[in-house]
């Protein structure tokens, strides 16, 4: 049975080879995803939530916020355990310590491709919004 708790800096490296399995594309170990810039993202108020089964990280989330809004970041599921609804474990999991937050609207950024996050976050009740672009700057490309 697979069990919910909150990460800390010790589970870095655990949290770091789980996005890599899971095919996240935006990963910066040399960068803001280091051990020492996590740190300070739990630190500022940043929530890390694992999902495991045993001792073995199959499941992650972060949850952060703005104060006005919060937001869903780097949802992962170990693919050998994709399709078990751990996934929605995690997002529902998410939006509790959001809300607990104060926070009222929730969001989250999808990569274009990532056809699987999408179809279970409409499934949960998110809104896909057209016309929206991301933009960013950078200080480098470990940013």
């Amino acid at each position: 049975m697979a069990m919910l708790r909150l990460l800390t800096g010790d589970d870095h490296a655990a949290i770091l080879a789980l996005w890599q399995c899971a095919g996240l594309h935006s990963i910066r170990p040399e960068g803001r995803d280091s051990r020492s810039e996590f740190e300070k993202q739990l630190a500022g108020g940043q929530i890390a939530i694992g999902l495991e089964e045993g001792d073995r990280l199959i499941g992650v989330v972060l949850a952060t916020h703005d104060t006005r809004k919060g937001w869903i970041n780097r949802l992962a599921i170990d693919p050998a355990y994709r399709r078990q609804g751990y996934g929605e474990q995690l997002v529902q999991a998410a939006e509790e310590a959001l809300h607990e937050a104060g926070m009222k609207l929730i969001a989250a950024f999808i990569e274009e491709g990532n056809d699987a996050s999408l179809t279970l976050f409409e499934k949960l009740g998110y809104a896909v919004h057209q016309h929206i672009y991301y933009v960013s700057k950078r200080d480098s490309v470990e940013a």
